[in-house]
């Protein structure tokens, strides 16, 4: 299937994040079922490529690789043609055509190990890695899921991370950050009994933040662990 560029589109909102748990340790934080598998490391992920995330099959919580961008199931045109979906805004989930049925039917969680942001002029950059302040292994991003099928019937799924306005600490790095659940939400959220009204900035005591490598600004390294080494060159 063709790809969009996720290179005109990291400027928008959560535009690339960290995945690195262990099958077990999303276990932990998320009492998937099995089938138990190895799941890649991945460092400086970008839009339209293949992620994680975790959502309530028939049998229990299951974690299902899928596309970041949603494509709703209604999409006609073809994928080329999907606008930026890798973000939606908790303020009108609800409501905006391409995330309303996904909000009610298709939740899903994407556990990530951390998101970045950036400071600094354009051409000169600095990324910043948030991750969970008591190095928890994962971070519960609130999302939305879809199953879309090409004209030639192959099945894609596909998903979009939750964002939010910043909180007060968060602000001075970027106008949006994505929704993090606490343990207490993680239900409620997948089985649709909660609403926009857990869709907050997570407490500014969650999240720390540290410099990282000017090398996460460019796409199609995420297989280097090194980049998010703390002021690494």
């Amino acid at each position: 299937m063709a790809m969009t560029n996720p290179q005109a589109q990291t400027a928008r909102m959560c535009g690339r994040f960290t995945q690195y748990p262990t099958w077990a340790q999303v276990h932990e934080a998320m009492s998937i079922i099995g089938p138990r598998r190895n799941l890649r490391a991945r460092y400086n992920i970008a839009p339209t490529t293949t992620v994680e995330a975790v959502r309530q099959g028939e049998e229990g919580r299951e974690i299902v690789p899928m596309r970041w961008g949603l494509v709703p199931v209604w999409w006609k045109k073809p994928l080329k043609s999907v606008p930026a979906t890798f973000n939606a805004r908790a303020e009108t989930v609800a409501e905006k055509p391409m995330f309303r049925d996904a909000f009610k039917k298709r939740r899903c969680i994407i556990p990530a190990s951390g998101f970045y942001e950036w400071t600094g002029e354009k051409g000169d950059k600095q990324p910043h890695l948030f991750t969970a302040a008591d190095d928890a292994p994962v971070l519960a991003i609130a999302g939305l899921w879809d199953r879309w099928r090409d004209p030639e019937g192959e099945e894609m799924l596909s998903c979009t991370m939750v964002v939010t306005e910043p909180s007060d600490w968060m602000e001075p790095y970027h106008d949006r950050m994505p929704v993090i659940l606490d343990g207490k939400q993680i239900d409620a959220w997948l089985d649709g009994s909660a609403g926009t009204e857990i869709l907050k900035p997570a407490e500014e005591s969650a999240l720390k933040e540290f410099p990282v490598s000017k090398r996460v600004n460019k796409v199609g390294n995420d297989d280097d662990p090194s980049l998010i080494e703390k002021d690494a060159a």
